[in-house]
């Protein structure tokens, strides 16, 4: 693959083909402890809240913990922190804030244990009014230090919307993951949070490329005309400028994100991640993935008021068999 020297200086964006869990090209592994760093790393986002992502997200790392794997659950909604309760877990006296202003000195030091065997918690940022949004030394560092997990799983619960630290912890990740309701405003918001997270990733891989504007502009229909797809501006790009469409390639191959369908009532319902899918394909001309559907279903919101995690308290609902298959399919993507 073309590497640009410039690609790393935004933040440490995986590259392309980074489906073996070496997300930023392991620069910063130890050699010789090839070890002592995140198999995979999983970022779970959705353009709004009320969705049920935080609910998705633990219980996707109790089934992966299930399964073996070690995993720690992140919580990044750092204005409204509340995996701790979707777990049972109780106010966790250290949080992701003690770690940013430096109160402790390792992201180990902010585990939390679960009730779950090989499922730990690192939880947000209760207070630090800049939590929500911190300077990008910070998010460097803590997406550098996230990585140094010795586990196998490292699953990021980002919060709602699509502002750029939202946008840029999706990006980071090994695996990007967004969560939608089959309802028309909720796929929208989805469509809008891929769209936002494409367009920074172009931005950031090659800021000074005005691959942003040039793929808005192909995408924009005019006179009748239908968009063009951003692939269509790599073959304009290389009668011109090679190296340059050489890059917007590059750019555009390692964006792959996945949807999860949330709250799947009808069968029309669980169509909807698929038809996402390929309408997706069909305007911007990339992949996106769809890792199946979650069934709606009371056993979710019983198992909050019980403050027990879904596969804990209802294993044999459908919601929690839902999770399972989201599961498998997240294991078969190392496959």
């Amino acid at each position: 693959s073309m590497s640009n020297p410039s690609e790393a200086e935004v933040i440490e964006l995986p590259r392309p083909k980074a489906l073996g869990g070496d997300g930023d090209g392991g620069k910063r592994a130890p050699a010789p402890t090839r070890k002592s760093r995140a198999r995979r790393v999983i970022a779970v986002g959705g353009g709004k809240g009320g969705i049920g992502k935080s609910l998705l997200s633990a219980n996707l790392g109790v089934a992966l913990a299930r399964r073996g794997a070690k995993v720690v659950l992140v919580d990044l909604d750092l204005g409204g922190a509340n995996l701790h309760t979707c777990l049972g877990v109780g106010q966790p006296r250290v949080t992701l804030s003690d770690f940013i202003d430096r109160k402790v000195q390792n992201l180990e030091d902010v585990l939390v244990p679960t009730p779950f065997e090989r499922l730990s918690l690192v939880s947000g940022a209760m207070d630090g009014l800049d939590a929500a949004n911190p300077r990008h030394s910070q998010k460097t560092k803590l997406i550098r230090n996230l990585r140094m997990f010795d586990v196998d799983y490292v699953l990021l619960d980002l919060g709602a919307g699509t502002a750029f630290n939202v946008l840029d912890f999706f990006l980071v990740a090994d695996t990007g993951i967004v969560v939608m309701l089959p309802e028309p405003t909720s796929i929208e918001n989805a469509y809008r949070f891929i769209k936002a997270a494409f367009f920074r990733r172009l931005q950031s891989l090659a800021p000074e490329d005005d691959f942003a504007h040039l793929v808005g502009q192909a995408l924009a229909p005019r006179d009748g005309q239908l968009g063009r797809t951003p692939w269509d501006v790599v073959a304009e790009l290389r009668t011109r400028e090679p190296e340059k469409a050489a890059r917007l390639e590059q750019a555009l191959g390692g964006f792959h994100p996945w949807v999860i369908v949330n709250q799947a009532r009808t069968r029309a319902d669980f169509d909807v991640g698929p038809t996402v899918a390929s309408a997706w394909k069909k305007f911007f001309g990339l992949e996106l993935g769809y890792l199946g559907a979650v069934n709606h279903d009371d056993a979710v919101w019983q198992a909050v008021r019980a403050r027990r995690s879904l596969l804990d308290a209802f294993p044999d609902s459908a919601a929690a068999s839902g999770v399972l298959r989201v599961a498998e399919n997240l294991i078969a993507l190392e496959r």
